[in-house]
């Protein structure tokens, strides 16, 4: 695929898909930003849109530049990835910056972003190289506990603060492990530990008085509450999404003709779906983005099955699947289908570091699926040409 000067290689349809996101996007949050514009800027509603559009044009010039790079490099550059970013969670919990009572960004050399998005990234990464690398250690304990303790460190790390987010990761890590054939005995123990220590965890913050729940532990049982039926802050926004939801219908109310983003808390980026269905309608909007999303993980399971170096295989599978499990909770948040978990639309929402690594993220992706193309066209090519001889 080629747009002007620029040749985009690897999975077209990939390609086509991040362009519709970040289009329907630019629209959304231009559109669900006026409230906040006219809080803090006095009604200077462009500067949210050309701030978002900075970033899309630093998230697509990182995206192009990862997809030319040969996948092989991320593979040692997890290494360093890794261990920079137990000091880096480390640090955020320390001295990050404390918004809406979580402490989930970090200033460090005058940019500020979320250290949980470069763990994300760094992990995945890491779990695919060690599986490509150490599957004869997959079948011992110590193997197998080695890898864990790289997962549980960084999701334990990120958990304080955003509890959603540790929880994606650690299930996209089980399913990496269940992919790179770790041994099934080792994943069972694995599942029974982590739904005694979820029930467990759930039944505590149940029954804790409020008065004694220390940082964020108070806001998930208030969700958890609220999800069941309660009434406060977290109740009344999804009751916005549903009005907004509802009130747009099959076909909705048209580009920036939507009402709720006044009233909805964040319509910019943890309810942005419901914006996107109250205006464009369930047809093209919700059924539209749902698609796109699906169409993403669709194409890359086809990477999967194409590529011929476990390492590249499970790199595109972590990454799709990360990326893919986040749209559908926040789809689900925004549908009263789950609890409220704070998780964005990826490349649709509103953000800044969160644009740039899910960009990179789709980078590598597209890496996987341009060499994977290129090996088969190669093997396409000395197979005609010894038929030919």
């Amino acid at each position: 695929m080629q747009i002007g000067k620029l040749k985009f290689k690897g999975d077209p349809y990939i390609w086509i898909a991040i362009f519709c996101l970040t289009s329907i996007g630019l629209i959304e949050v231009y559109s669900a930003t006026g409230s906040l514009a006219f809080k803090k800027f006095g009604g200077n509603t462009e500067y949210f849109l050309f701030r978002h559009i900075l970033f899309l044009f630093g998230g697509y010039f990182l995206m192009y530049f990862f997809h030319l790079l040969d996948y092989v490099y991320f593979s040692r550059l997890s290494q360093i990835a890794i261990f920079v970013a137990v000091p880096l969670l480390l640090a955020t919990l320390i001295f990050g910056h404390d918004i809406n009572d979580a402490k989930r960004t970090i200033t460090i050399l005058g940019i500020t972003f979320q250290a949980s998005d470069y763990a994300k990234f760094a992990l995945i990464m890491f779990i695919a190289r060690y599986l490509s690398k150490k599957q004869e250690e997959l079948n011992s304990w110590k193997g197998f506990l080695k890898i864990l303790a790289w997962i549980i460190v960084i999701c334990a790390l990120i958990l304080p603060e955003n509890l959603s987010t540790s929880l994606v990761l650690f299930f996209t890590s089980c399913l990496l492990l269940f992919i790179g054939n770790t041994n099934l005995k080792f994943l069972f123990i694995l599942t029974l530990v982590s739904a005694s220590f979820l029930t467990i965890g759930y039944l505590t913050l149940k029954n804790a008085p409020d008065d004694l729940l220390p940082g964020r532990f108070a806001t998930w049982k208030a969700r958890i509450e609220n999800f069941s039926g309660g009434d406060s802050t977290e109740s009344f926004q999804t009751v916005q999404a549903k009005i907004a939801i509802t009130s747009g219908g099959l076909f909705g109310k048209g580009p920036g003709k939507g009402e709720q983003s006044a009233y909805l808390p964040h319509p910019y980026s943890d309810f942005i779906f419901a914006v996107i269905i109250e205006e464009f309608g369930l047809l093209f909007g919700g059924i539209t983005v749902m698609g796109l999303y699906l169409l993403i993980l669709y194409r890359s399971i086809r990477i999967v099955i194409k590529s011929p170096k476990a390492f590249g295989a499970l790199l595109a599978v972590g990454l799709a699947f990360s990326l893919s499990l986040q749209a559908f909770i926040h789809m689900a948040v925004a549908s009263s289908l789950f609890p409220v978990t704070g998780l964005t639309l990826p490349l649709v929402s509103m953000g800044g570091t969160s644009i740039i690594f899910t960009s990179a993220a789709f980078g590598v992706l597209l890496s996987v699926s341009r060499t994977v193309e290129e090996q088969n066209n190669q093997t396409e090519t000395n197979n005609v040409n010894n038929e030919g001889n």
